[in-house]
C-alpha cells in the first residue's frame, strides 16, 4: 500500500447505526438532524505522516483537523468540541481516541470507511471517491 492511500475527495454514500451512536455520545438534537444522511464531502490531503482532514457540510460549514501520525494534535469533534488527540497508524488504518468514542478510518475497495465506536455502539460511514 502506498503512503498516499488516503489523499482525495470523498462523498458520503451511506452509514449504519447513526441514531444509536449520536444518542450514545450525546450529540445535541439540532446537530443530529444536520448530520443525518448528510452529503458530507471529506477532503484528505496527505504528505507522508502529515494529514489535513476537512469535512465540507452542505450549507458551507467546514471542519478541518490537521495532524501528524504519532504526535498530539488539536482536534475538533463532529459536535464542535475541541480536544487533543494522538492519531496512530495501525494496519493501514488511522486510529484516534476522541473524548467519548474511538474513530478509525481506512481506504477499503477505493472507498473511505470510517468507524466510530462508543460503549459498544458501532457507527460506520462509507464515502465514495469523487476526486
Amino acid at each position: 500500500k502506498g503512503t498516499m492511500a488516503f489523499a482525495g475527495k470523498y462523498e458520503f454514500e451511506g452509514d449504519e447505526n447513526y441514531d444509536a451512536f449520536v444518542q450514545k455520545i450525546g450529540l445535541p438534537s439540532d446537530k443530529v438532524e444536520m448530520g443525518r444522511n448528510c452529503k458530507i464531502v471529506t477532503e484528505v490531503e496527505q504528505n507522508g505522516n502529515d494529514f489535513t482532514w476537512t469535512q465540507h457540510f452542505p450549507g458551507g460549514r467546514t471542519t478541518t483537523n490537521s495532524f501528524t501520525v504519532g504526535k498530539e494534535a488539536d482536534m475538533e469533534t463532529m459536535g464542535g468540541k475541541k480536544f487533543k488527540a494522538t492519531v496512530q497508524m495501525e494496519d493501514g488504518k488511522l486510529v484516534a481516541d476522541f473524548p467519548n468514542y474511538r474513530h478509525t478510518a481506512e481506504i477499503s475497495g477505493g472507498k473511505l470507511v470510517e468507524i466510530s465506536t462508543s460503549s459498544g455502539v458501532v457507527y460506520k460511514r462509507t464515502s465514495k471517491k469523487i476526486a
